[in-house]
């Protein structure tokens, strides 16, 4: 039996029947989730606008909240992994939800009764983070107790991602004509509300999971876990290399990404409704990608298909500075054009690793394989955006640019090793 990627399934994901309600509870999490992401872009543009307006914050203290959002994936994204594993997923995403609910209304009552202060803003938002580590450990997790076939997981991922990349694309759009009509403290309360939506459709899931066998935990355990998923995480022929092509590939595309407003501002000369054109054509991308990955597996297998995504992607994000370096109209076009390209790869290639990151993990240490993998891309996110500052200040935003574009090349051969290699020169 093979999980129709063209590799063998790990233990984790064995041939089984579906639960009689996959379907239902599927559609439930899907609703849900798809309602927080959307609710998550309304946060994004509200927060910021309420510490300075409403706070008298100055821009530097607004910067430190989404910092304050994602800093809690480095010293809890591994440790998230070994304790999610013990514990019902369903259960922990439930939790989860209930303390967003409790993060985000706090702030809007703190907001409408004059009581809020940025010391307490931004530890709401770093509580906000903490939840954030568990649920995305445990979200990415549950899926493949749902789904006992490999082709429907992938759809599941498919669909799940398809909604997290509408939500790049049309929340921001809607996220304003919200704030102008609810204003602020309305618009985070609508977050709020998506948080108590997902909780709701999480609460009337029916599937819950196979029970684990009950392990003792003896002193040190926790450091044993964590060792464990490492060790499973970076020894598997087929998953290192996935997990390294990510790392190196976010690492570089975060240089591009730090610098590419103002590089299209001042080196490109682009107004502010063309630099919007150009980030929102990348969030078009993505859902194209997510949209033909299916296919694309079905026709190539999953090692073929990420090889290709990845190709496709480094095509598109060096193609950026080559082309916006024509300047005027043409430039501009080109800049756009590469933006969606690379989006497009990566679209694809994001469910496809997924499933197979899911399908090749033993049930029990999925969420610790998760977290790893959050651990390295989050780390690689923070050190890219400190080397574009470091290169932006040395040689300018161009060189930063460049650097950032070129080095996306290295995770090619990052990707073809091992048994992705092997996978690829057999035709799987």
């Amino acid at each position: 039996m093979t999980t129709g990627i063209g590799i063998p399934p790990s233990d984790g994901l064995a041939s089984r029947p579906n639960p009689p309600t996959a379907r239902r509870d599927f559609g439930l999490l899907w609703a849900g989730q798809s309602l927080s992401l959307f609710g998550d872009q309304f946060m994004a543009l509200a927060l910021p606008l309420l510490a300075v307006t409403v706070l008298g914050s100055s821009p530097a203290q607004a910067a430190l909240l989404p910092f304050a959002l994602f800093v809690p994936f480095l010293p809890l994204g591994l440790p998230a992994g070994a304790i999610v594993d013990r514990l019902p997923r369903r259960t922990v995403m439930l939790v989860c939800d209930g303390v967003q609910v409790v993060a985000f209304g706090g702030i809007c009552v703190l907001a409408a009764t004059g009581d809020l202060t940025f010391p307490l803003l931004f530890g709401l938002i770093l509580l906000s983070g903490c939840a954030v580590v568990f649920f995305q450990v445990a979200y990415t997790s549950y899926l493949p107790s749902l789904y006992g076939d490999a082709e429907q997981l992938h759809r599941g991922n498919t669909r799940l991602a398809l909604s997290e990349s509408t939500s790049k694309a049309l929340g921001p759009m809607a996220a304003g004509p919200l704030i102008g009509a609810l204003g602020l403290i309305g618009a985070l309360a609508a977050n709020a509300l998506s948080f108590a939506a997902s909780l709701v459709s999480l609460a009337l899931i029916r599937h819950r999971e196979p029970s684990r066998p009950a392990t003792v935990r003896r002193r040190g355990w926790l450091r044993r876990d964590i060792a464990m998923g490492l060790r499973f995480a970076l020894r598997h022929p087929i998953l290192e290399p996935i997990l390294s092509c990510g790392t190196v590939y976010v690492l570089f595309l975060s240089m591009v990404e730090t610098s590419l407003v103002l590089y299209c501002r001042d080196v490109l000369g682009l107004s502010p409704s063309w630099i919007g054109v150009v980030i929102g054509a990348a969030a078009a991308g993505y859902p194209i990608g997510n949209l033909m990955s299916a296919r694309l597996k079905r026709r190539l297998g999953a090692p073929r298909t990420l090889a290709a995504a990845a190709t496709v992607s480094v095509l598109g994000i060096v193609s950026m500075p080559a082309l916006g370096s024509l300047g005027g109209v043409a430039g501009t076009a080109g800049l756009v054009a590469g933006s969606v390209v690379h989006c497009v790869g990566e679209g694809a290639f994001s469910p496809t690793s997924l499933t197979l990151r899911q399908t090749q993990t033993p049930a029990d240490l999925l969420g610790r394989v998760g977290a790893v993998q959050r651990f390295l891309l989050w780390g690689a996110i923070a050190l890219g955006s400190l080397a574009a500052a470091g290169t932006t200040a040395l040689a300018g935003l161009s060189a930063s640019v460049w650097i950032g574009a070129l080095g996306t090349v290295l995770c090619l051969p990052a990707l073809l090793r091992g048994g992705i290699r092997a996978a690829v020169r057999r035709g799987a």
